[in-house]
C-alpha cells in the first residue's frame, strides 16, 4: 500500500506541474500561441480531471491511512482493557478459590469443635506428586508439639513428626510409613489404614487387620478409633471401598478413599492437644487412687 500510495503522489505532481505550464501557456496573448492555446484548452480540461480523480485517490488513500491508524491505536486500546480485565478476573477468581478453602476449613474446625486447634499454611513439601511429608509455618512459638493431629479438607491429614521454633514437619497418612488405627462409625469394629505411595496413584490407601467376622463394609465411614496411642479419637479418615476375605480365611482386607485432599493442601489445622496428654488425668486419678486405698486400710 505504501509503494501505490508514493506511486499516486508522483503522478499527482506530475499533473499538477504539467497543469500549471499549460494554465500558463494559455494566459498568453501573442498570436504566436493562439494556435497553441486552443490545442491546451482542448488537452487541459480532461487533464485537469485526471489531476481531480488523483487527487481524489490520494486523498481516500490519506483517509484511508488515518482510519487504519485510528483503527490500531483504538486496537492496542482494547488489548490494554482486556489485559486489565484478564488480570482482574484471575484475582477475583485466585480470591474466590482461596473463599472456599477457607470456609472448608472453617466448617471442618466447626464439626470438630471439641478440640483447640491452630490454622498453618503449607510452605513446603517433599519431591513428589503428593503432600506425603509436608512443612507446615506453626512451630513452638504457636504451641505446636510432635504428636499433634492435622486435619484438612474433610478429615484427617496427618501427623506432626518434628518441631521448630516456627515450623513443623507433618507426615500424612498416604505416607509409606503411616499406619492409623481406625475403626467403623457404624459398627464400631476396628483396622487398620495404612498408607500406599504406589496404590494413592489411584487415590485409595490399604484397609487391613478386619477380622473376618467383624461388621466393616464398603461404603462404610472410618474415623481414628479410641485405641489409637496417637490420634485422637473420632476424626473422620475415609471410606471404605472393595473390602475382601484375605487367602487366610481369617481376615478381610480392601481399600479406602481419603476424605482429605492430598494434591493440594495450602492450609491446615493442627489440633493442640495430643492423645498422650488426654490419657494423663485417668493415670493420675488411678495412681492417686491407687495411693489412698492403702491408708484406708491401715486407719481400719
Amino acid at each position: 500500500m505504501k509503494n501505490h500510495m508514493n506511486y499516486s503522489k508522483y503522478i499527482l505532481i506530475i499533473l499538477s506541474i504539467l497543469c500549471v505550464l499549460m494554465i500558463g501557456l494559455t494566459s498568453l496573448n501573442s498570436s504566436f500561441v493562439e494556435p497553441l492555446r486552443s490545442t491546451i484548452g482542448y488537452l487541459l480540461v480532461p487533464l485537469q480531471s485526471g489531476v481531480n480523480a488523483a487527487g481524489s485517490v490520494v486523498y481516500d488513500e490519506l483517509m484511508d491511512i488515518a482510519k487504519m491508524r485510528d483503527a490500531l491505536a483504538e486496537n492496542e486500546k482494547l488489548k490494554a482493557q482486556i489485559d486489565a480485565l484478564t488480570e482482574e478476573n484471575n484475582r477475583l477468581g485466585q480470591e474466590q478459590y482461596e473463599l472456599e478453602r477457607l470456609r472448608e476449613l472453617y466448617e471442618l474446625d466447626q464439626e470438630y469443635m471439641q478440640y483447640h486447634k491452630v490454622a498453618a499454611r503449607v510452605i513446603a513439601k517433599d519431591s513428589g506428586n503428593w503432600f506425603q511429608v509436608f512443612r507446615i509455618n506453626k512451630g513452638l512459638d504457636d504451641g505446636i508439639q510432635v504428636n499433634m493431629n492435622v486435619l484438612s479438607g474433610a478429615g484427617l491429614v496427618g501427623i506432626v513428626t518434628d518441631v521448630g521454633a516456627n515450623y513443623a514437619t507433618v507426615r500424612s497418612i498416604i505416607d509409606d510409613a503411616s499406619n492409623v488405627s481406625a475403626m467403623s462409625m457404624q459398627s464400631g469394629d476396628n483396622c487398620i489404614v495404612s498408607g500406599d505411595l504406589r496404590l494413592f496413584e489411584d487415590g485409595k490407601l490399604r484397609v487391613n487387620h478386619v477380622l473376618k467376622d467383624d461388621n466393616i463394609n464398603a461404603g462404610d465411614r472410618l474415623v481414628t478409633s479410641n485405641i489409637s496411642d496417637v490420634f485422637l479419637p473420632g476424626i473422620l479418615i475415609g471410606y471404605v471401598t472393595e473390602l475382601s476375605i484375605d487367602a487366610n480365611n481369617l481376615t478381610k482386607s480392601g481399600y479406602l478413599i481419603p476424605a482429605a485432599n492430598f494434591d493440594d493442601l495450602q492450609e491446615v489445622l493442627v489440633i493442640t492437644e495430643r492423645k498422650e496428654e488426654q490419657m494423663l488425668p485417668a493415670a493420675e486419678t488411678q495412681t492417686e487412687a491407687e495411693g489412698e486405698n492403702p491408708g484406708e486400710d491401715m486407719q481400719e
